[in-house]
């Protein structure tokens, strides 16, 4: 059987990441306990975190720092 020949035009696959764990690095937002989004920075982070506040109030968002894995209730 032959096995086909991968073209260079072709992308690699996707790595999947895992919804249930926290990143390595940068900033993530977690939405009634849940990784959500993942950011850059800090302020990258919270704007996105308000901006969805301020639609939704009802639920819980937190900013996780990678860096000091640290939780952020965000008000």
């Amino acid at each position: 059987m032959k096995k086909p020949i991968l073209s260079i035009d072709e992308p690699e696959p996707k790595k999947t990441r895992r919804a249930d764990r926290p990143p390595a690095e940068g900033f993530a937002m977690i939405v009634d306990g849940h990784f959500k989004s993942e950011f850059e920075t800090l302020d990258a982070a919270e704007a996105s975190g308000r901006k969805l506040k301020s639609t939704y109030p009802m639920l819980k968002i937190e900013i996780y720092n990678a860096a000091t894995t640290v939780r952020t209730l965000l008000s």
